[in-house]
């Protein structure tokens, strides 16, 4: 116990002023967004929504990896959402490094061998963002009515930029 006291706290203010309970959980702008982990990357604010206007998905890079393609196809279904953003960003770990040194930094950090480990490298970031795209919009079961957009954010302006 204890390692966690100070964020159950802050759960405790947060939960006194929710508003949010028996919400049916759609998307109330329509909005999807693939964004990646990053702590620098306020989703919701970035593009002027609030809590309960989007669903979000986020994993390392901002890709639009299998879970990410499930993840939209129950929005787009089930939730609401008729328009999808992907969003990697500048000054990503997994567009700024190889894979070799993504293991060996990891490795280090860990104490044993992670040349086993992949980490999803991205060599041309608005290539890949375009084919994530992509795939988004070849998706068998998003339909042509959805629209998809790739955007690029700008972690020291805090900026778009409409790639695709």
């Amino acid at each position: 116990m204890g390692d966690f006291d100070d964020l159950l706290a802050a759960n405790e203010e947060f939960a006194a002023d929710f508003d949010l309970g028996g919400f049916d959980g759609i998307a109330r702008a329509g909005v999807a967004l693939v964004t990646c982990m990053d702590s620098r990357i306020e989703p919701l604010g970035m593009i002027g929504l609030t809590p309960g206007d989007a669903k979000i998905f986020r994993n390392p890079g901002g890709r639009v990896t299998p879970q990410a393609l499930e993840a939209l196809v129950l929005g787009v279904h089930l939730l609401n959402v008729d328009r999808v953003l992907v969003v990697p960003h500048t000054r990503c770990a997994v567009a700024s490094s190889s894979e070799d040194e993504l293991r060996r930094r990891v490795g280090e950090s860990a104490g044993q061998d992670a040349s086993w480990q992949s980490f999803g490298v991205v060599e041309d970031q608005e290539a890949t963002l375009r084919a994530d795209v992509a795939a988004v919009r070849s998706h068998p079961l998003v339909p042509d009515s959805v629209k998809v957009g790739g955007f690029l954010y700008d972690v020291d302006s805090g900026r778009l930029r409409q790639v695709v």
